[in-house]
């Protein structure tokens, strides 16, 4: 089922490619020069994708890192180019069988010729710049909760202060001199506790493992130290492989476990939905002393309903990206409950982060990178 569905969006995207390019193609002015270029873009545009994901780990980091930054911008640039194209011949036929306007009319504006094509590339151009500064912008988002229990004497005074971060997608896209300005971001809140929604690797951990991200991890102030669920980058880049680097980086990786805090609250850590056999809530919860506040990390914002049920207090999870980009974020809308935010459930307080970080091509349209400061009972 998996194969066949890679096998369709490989389909769809060579033929949106096709599409694409032939239009160009047309556009243009008939010069060899002009041609050769554009055959040139077109090959390492749509190949660069494939061979980062195909080749990646066989070849230099910095080599693949290029391939993979290529081809997952040209994705989403791709998309826009689609859109605007299709639209134009969108109108163009339906003036063919409504006949709302004078042929002569409709073909100035649909036919593809240079200018149109130079105004078009302009302003996609100016599209993808500014959701590439929109995505250098990392929001911080002030929540603070107010929960029917108290930490205990431990904690002093009785408030806890929490970072909270998800999806961030290190490895090929994302270096470690960019990971390295998220945690000066995150020190700079004085966080007791740094907590972290699924998805630190993005692909493979072999950019991480012969890069400096553990060390950088190990700058990251928290007393309480910094914990994390799985998600399902970390299936795609290997459990296995996955957890190695977490215990190297310092990161307590919850997986269908509990940790208890300084004797005062407890963090779970739910396995990512990539585990069919992963346990349910219920069963993390009943043994737990629920006087004390209780902390959910489930990566994937689904069955919301069940914090409520289960007696949690502060449930983060990421996932979603909020879409990342427009109009994908209002497919996300549509997909769940709640793609970005925060929203209560009984005397559950539920937050969705649109991540940190961000998987491929480096825009936010109409979504942001966040980080989530938490203040509980200050």
């Amino acid at each position: 089922m998996k194969s066949m569905f890679f096998v369709i969006v490989f389909i769809v995207y060579l033929l949106a490619n096709y599409y694409v390019f032939r239009h160009i193609w047309i556009a243009m002015p008939p010069t060899t020069l002009g041609k050769v270029i554009l055959i040139s873009f077109a090959v390492i545009a749509v190949s660069s994708f494939f061979i980062s994901f195909i080749l990646g780990d066989s070849m230099p980091v910095a080599l693949t890192s290029f391939f993979y930054k290529v081809g997952t911008a040209w994705v989403f640039i791709l998309l826009y180019f689609f859109m605007v194209m299709a639209v134009k011949d969108l109108f163009g036929l339906s003036n063919k069988l409504l006949h709302f306007m004078p042929s002569d009319a409709i073909t100035r504006y649909t036919r593809d010729n240079w200018v149109g094509l130079g105004l078009m590339i302009g302003f996609i151009t100016l599209l993808m710049v500014c959701g590439y500064l929109k995505y250098q912008w990392k929001v911080r988002v002030d929540l603070p909760i107010n929960i029917y229990k108290t930490f205990g004497d431990t904690i002093s005074p009785k408030s806890l202060r929490i970072v909270a971060i998800s999806d961030l997608h290190l490895g090929y896209g994302i270096g470690e001199k960019e990971f390295e300005g998220w945690v000066n971001t995150i020190n700079a809140e004085n966080p007791d506790i740094v907590l972290i929604a699924g998805d630190i690797i993005d692909n493979s951990v072999r950019p991480l493992n012969e890069g400096r991200f553990a060390e950088v991890f190990h700058k990251i102030k928290a007393p309480m130290g910094i914990y994390s669920c799985p998600g399902n980058h970390e299936y795609i880049s290997g459990m296995k492989e996955s957890l190695d680097f977490m215990k190297k980086a310092g990161v307590n990786l919850l997986r269908d476990s509990v940790a208890e805090v300084d004797n005062s609250f407890y963090i779970i850590g739910r396995d990512d939905r990539s585990n069919p056999s992963r346990r349910s809530l219920k069963s993390l919860v009943d043994s737990l002393d629920k006087t004390k506040p209780i902390i959910l990390l489930d990566h994937q914002p689904y069955n919301l309903e069940e914090a409520e049920v289960n007696g949690i207090d502060i449930q983060l999870s990421g996932h979603t990206h909020q879409g990342q980009v427009w109009p994908i974020s209002m497919i996300t809308k549509k997909l769940y409950e709640r793609d970005h935010g925060f929203i209560k459930k009984g005397n559950a307080n539920i937050y969705v982060s649109s991540g940190i970080g961000i998987w491929g091509g480096k825009f936010r349209i109409g979504t942001q990178s966040e980080y989530v400061v938490i203040d509980v009972n200050k």
